[in-house]
C-alpha cells in the first residue's frame, strides 16, 4: 500500500507548501490555477510532450484540488473559527500571510489529501481519489475544528430550501443560487456532458474539459453571478464518453452516455449540496461528491458488463 510517492520526500514538501499555497491565495483561486495548468498539461500532451505537468502538477502534490484546494478549504474553515474570517465557507477570498496558523493548517491539510489519495490510489478505489479525499477532507475539518457535519436544519428536511426562497433569517446557505433548481441543474448537466463527451471524441483527452471548466471559474472568482461551475457535468461526461468509447459503441451512444453521466453528476451534486453545504457552516464541495458517484456509477458498469473498462483503475476489474 505504500506508493512510489509516499515513499519520496519531495512530494510530503511539495505537499505541505501546496496546501499552504491555497491557505495563502484561497480555496477556489487555486483549484483554478489547477484548472489553468491541466489546460496546458494537456495541450502539451497533445503536442507530444509527456503527461508530467497534468499528472505531476495538476493533479499532483501541489497542486492537485486534494492538496491545494483542500488545504485552502480547511484553512477557511480554521480561519472562521478561530475570528479571523467572517465565514467559513468563504472560499473566494485569499488568507493572506498575517496568520501563520492559518498557514500551516492548509499545509497539514495538503498532506492528508496527498496521503490519502496515494493509498486509495494503491488499492485502485475504483473512483476519481482526488475528488474523494477533497470530500472527505472537508468533512474532517468540519469533525477538527468542532462544526456539525451537517449544520442545523431550519426546512422540513435537508432537502427543503424554502426558508432561502422566503429571504428567511435562519435560510440555509445555497451553494449557488443560481443553479440549485432541479431543471436547471439537469439540464446544465446534459449541456456539459455533452461538452465533456465531445472534447474526449476530438481529442482523447479525458482531462482536458475539467482543466476548462475549472479554469472558466475565474469568472465566478472575480464576483460575477449566474455562472454556471460545471466540472462535475464536463469530466462525467468524459469518462462516460471514454468508458463506452473503450467498450466498442457507436459515436451516438459515447455522446448520449456522456449527456447522461453528466446529468448524473450534476443531480448527484445537488443532492450533496443539500445534504452536507447548505446548512453547514464550512465548505464541502457538493461537486467532488458528484464526481466521485459519477466514478462509482462507471465501476459499477464494469462490474456488470456494461462497459469493459473506464478511466480509473477499478479493483483490478
Amino acid at each position: 500500500m505504500v506508493t512510489e510517492a509516499l515513499m519520496d520526500p519531495s512530494f510530503w514538501f511539495a505537499a505541505f507548501a501546496g496546501g499552504a499555497f491555497g491557505a495563502a491565495i484561497g480555496g477556489l483561486p487555486a483549484f483554478i490555477f489547477t484548472g489553468f495548468i491541466i489546460i496546458a498539461g494537456e495541450a502539451a500532451a497533445l503536442a507530444g510532450a509527456d503527461g508530467n505537468i497534468t499528472n505531476l502538477l495538476g493533479f499532483g502534490p501541489l497542486f492537485g484540488p486534494h492538496v491545494s484546494f483542500a488545504g485552502g478549504a480547511a484553512a477557511a474553515a480554521y480561519a472562521a473559527k478561530q475570528g479571523y474570517l467572517d465565514d467559513g465557507k468563504d472560499i473566494l477570498s485569499p488568507l493572506g500571510t498575517h496568520h501563520t496558523d492559518v498557514l500551516l493548517v492548509g499545509g497539514i491539510f495538503g498532506l492528508f489529501g496527498f496521503a490519502g489519495t496515494e493509498l486509495l490510489n494503491s488499492v485502485q478505489f475504483g473512483t476519481d481519489n482526488i475528488a474523494l479525499m477533497v470530500f472527505v477532507s472537508a468533512l474532517v475539518h468540519r469533525v477538527v475544528f468542532g462544526y456539525s457535519i451537517i449544520g442545523e436544519v431550519y426546512g422540513n428536511n435537508v432537502f427543503d430550501m424554502g426558508p432561502f426562497e422566503r429571504g428567511e433569517e435562519d435560510a440555509p446557505g445555497i451553494w449557488l443560487p443560481w443553479q440549485y433548481k432541479w431543471d436547471g441543474v439537469a439540464m446544465i448537466g446534459a449541456i456539459g456532458g455533452l461538452v465533456g463527451g465531445f472534447t474526449y471524441v476530438a481529442t482523447g483527452s479525458v482531462a482536458l474539459v475539467f482543466g476548462i471548466s475549472a479554469a472558466s471559474l475565474i469568472i465566478l472568482n472575480v464576483g460575477i453571478d449566474n455562472f454556471p461551475v460545471t466540472h462535475h457535468a464536463t469530466l462525467p461526461g468524459a469518462v462516460g464518453a471514454v468508458s463506452a468509447d473503450a467498450s466498442g459503441y457507436s459515436v451516438t451512444i459515447v455522446m448520449l452516455v456522456a449527456l447522461m453521466f453528466g446529468v448524473f453528476g450534476t443531480v448527484i451534486g445537488e443532492v450533496a449540496e443539500r445534504i452536507f453545504y447548505a446548512h453547514g457552516k464550512t465548505h464541502v464541495d457538493p461537486p467532488a461528491a458528484a464526481i466521485v458517484a459519477s466514478g462509482l456509477l462507471a465501476t459499477v458498469l464494469v462490474a456488470t458488463g456494461v462497459f469493459s473498462s473506464t478511466f480509473w483503475p477499478t479493483f483490478g476489474l
